[in-house]
C-alpha cells in the first residue's frame, strides 16, 4: 500500500514538473525589455473655472463596490484634480522605439497636455516634445533629448496567432514596471470609436495607467500598444485591447514625414449583414459590409456605389464583417486605385475607385420632437411627412417619412423607434406618407424585408418580418 502511495506521489510530481516545463518563462524578456518601457506623466494647466465646471462630477462606474466609491471620488471627483481648482495631472505608459529618443504612447494619454514628462526605469525624468498625435488610431509620438537609449524591437503583427502568449509592461495605477501576461484572445476586433483599428484582444491584466504601454510576444518583440479595456466596474475584467504595430508604425512614419496622419476614405456608412438581412437580400449566409449611406462627393459616389450594395471584397481581401473594411481602406495610401467586389440585387460586380482623404468629423445632428399619433397600418407605426425645418435639423435630403409613434408589432420588433426617418422599404424608395402606405400594404408575410432608416444622422438597415 505504501509503495502504491509513493508511486502516485511520484507521478503527480512528475506531471506537475512537465506542466511547469511547458509554461513560458518571462524573466529574461522582462530584464531585456523592461528598461525600454517608460512612465508618462502629463500636466494640464488650470483653466478659468465656470459654474458648469464647478458642478461637474464624474458618474460612478456601473457595479462599483460601496467600499471603492470614496476612493473613486478622491481620485476622480476631487475639486483639486482639474475642475478649476488646480492643474490636472494624469499617468500612463510608453516605450522607446529608437535610441535617439522617439517614444510611443496613446493619444488619449497626452491629449491637451501642457507638459509631458517621461520617466525611465533608471529614475531619469526628461521633458518630452509631442511630435504628432492621431486621435483616430489613438497613437502619439514623443521625442526626448537623449541618445543611446534602450529601445524595443518591433514585431510582425501579421504573424501573431490567437492563443499565443503575450506580455505587458506598464504603470497601472502608477505602479511602475508592472508585468502581466496572458494570451491573444482574438484579432481584428472592431470597437465603437475605433473603426480604423483592427484591435488585438487579449486577457492580459490591463488597468488605468497601462495605456500606451507595449504588448510583447514570446520573442520579446512589440506587437501592439495597450489601449483600452472593456469593463463594467472600471477595472480589469479579462478583456483588453491593443493597437497592432503595423497600424502604429504606419501612423509613426506619416507623423515623422508630415507631422500628422492621413487616412484613406471611401465615403460610405456600413453595417453588418445579420441573418435576417441576409435573407431579405437573398443571400445564403451573412457576410460582407452593407452600405446604408453614400456620402455626397465621396469616392464611393464617384464610383457609383449604391445604398443596399454589400461589399464582400476589398483589393482581393475578403470582407466577412463590416468591421473588416475601415482598417483596410484607412491604411491604403491616398489616391491609390482600389477595387471592391459587391453584391447588388443578387449579382456580383467589381467596382474600381480612387482612395480619398478622410475628412474631419461632421457636426452633431439635432433632435426632433415626435408625437403620439395612433398607427393605422400593419407595421404598428405612425408616420408623417417631414417639414423643411425637420429635414434641415435631421440632415435628410429628399424623401423619407418621420416616425411619430411605435406600438407593439413588426416594426417595434425590428427596432424602429420614434424619431427615425424611414427612407426605403424592400428596395422601394419612400418619398412621402402615400408611398409608405402603399408599400406597407404590399409587404409579404412571413419573409424578412430590409428597411432603411436614419437615426440621429446615421442610416441603418433593419430586418422587418410580418406575421403570416
Amino acid at each position: 500500500m505504501l509503495k502504491k502511495f509513493a508511486w502516485c506521489v511520484f507521478l503527480i510530481v512528475l506531471f506537475n514538473q512537465d506542466v511547469l516545463a511547458q509554461l513560458p518563462d518571462f524573466t529574461e524578456m522582462v530584464k531585456v525589455n523592461g528598461v525600454a518601457v517608460v512612465n508618462i506623466s502629463t500636466t494640464q494647466k488650470a483653466r478659468p473655472e465656470t459654474t458648469e465646471d464647478a458642478q461637474k462630477e464624474l458618474p460612478m462606474p456601473e457595479g462599483m463596490p460601496p467600499e471603492m466609491e470614496e476612493l473613486f471620488k478622491h481620485f476622480f471627483n476631487n475639486p483639486d484634480g482639474g475642475y478649476g481648482g488646480g492643474d490636472t495631472q494624469s499617468l500612463g505608459s510608453g516605450f522607446v522605439i529608437s535610441k535617439d529618443g522617439y517614444v510611443l504612447t496613446n493619444h488619449h494619454v497626452v491629449k491637451d497636455a501642457d507638459e509631458i514628462i517621461v520617466k525611465f526605469s533608471d529614475r531619469r525624468e526628461l521633458v518630452a516634445k509631442l511630435i504628432g498625435s492621431d486621435a483616430r488610431t489613438d497613437v502619439a509620438l514623443l521625442k526626448v533629448n537623449a541618445t543611446d537609449l534602450p529601445a524595443v524591437t518591433i514585431g510582425d503583427t501579421n504573424k501573431l496567432q490567437v492563443g499565443e502568449w503575450v506580455l505587458a509592461i506598464g504603470s497601472p495605477f502608477g505602479f511602475e514596471q508592472s508585468v502581466t501576461a496572458g494570451i491573444v484572445s482574438a484579432k481584428g476586433r472592431s470597437l465603437p470609436g475605433g473603426n480604423y483599428v483592427p484591435f488585438i484582444q487579449t486577457d492580459v491584466a490591463i488597468n488605468p495607467g497601462n495605456s500606451g504601454g507595449p504588448l510583447f510576444n514570446l520573442d520579446g518583440k512589440v506587437v501592439g500598444i495597450n489601449s483600452q479595456i472593456y469593463s463594467r466596474s472600471g477595472g480589469f475584467m479579462g478583456l483588453s485591447f491593443a493597437i497592432p504595430m503595423d497600424v502604429v508604425m504606419n501612423v509613426v512614419e506619416q507623423i515623422k514625414t508630415t507631422g500628422k496622419a492621413a487616412h484613406g476614405w471611401l465615403g460610405v456608412q456600413i453595417q453588418d449583414v445579420t441573418r435576417e438581412l441576409a435573407e431579405s437580400f437573398g443571400m445564403k449566409k451573412p457576410r460582407g459590409a452593407l452600405v446604408s449611406k453614400v456620402v455626397p462627393g465621396s469616392p464611393a459616389e464617384m464610383a457609383q456605389l449604391q445604398i443596399g450594395d454589400i461589399i464582400i471584397e476589398f483589393n482581393g481581401q475578403a470582407i466577412d464583417t463590416s468591421g473588416d473594411l475601415p482598417p483596410m481602406v484607412g491604411m491604403t495610401p491616398i489616391n491609390d486605385k482600389a477595387a471592391l467586389k459587391i453584391i447588388r440585387q443578387g449579382e456580383e460586380k467589381t467596382i474600381s475607385f480612387k482612395i480619398g482623404l478622410l475628412p474631419e468629423q461632421v457636426e452633431k445632428i439635432a433632435e426632433v420632437k415626435t408625437g403620439k399619433s395612433k398607427p393605422t397600418n400593419r407595421l404598428g407605426i405612425a408616420v408623417i411627412d417631414l417639414t423643411a425645418e425637420q429635414r434641415e435639423a435631421l440632415q435628410v435630403g429628399k424623401g423619407g417619412v418621420l416616425v411619430q409613434n411605435v406600438v407593439n408589432g413588426p416594426a417595434k420588433n425590428a427596432g424602429v423607434q420614434p424619431g427615425d426617418v424611414i427612407l426605403r422599404i424592400h428596395n422601394d424608395v419612400i418619398r412621402n406618407v402615400a408611398d409608405f402606405d402603399k408599400v406597407a400594404k404590399m409587404l409579404p408575410a412571413g419573409k424578412s424585408v430590409a428597411v432603411l432608416i436614419q437615426r440621429r444622422g446615421s442610416p441603418a438597415f433593419l430586418a422587418l418580418k410580418l406575421d403570416k
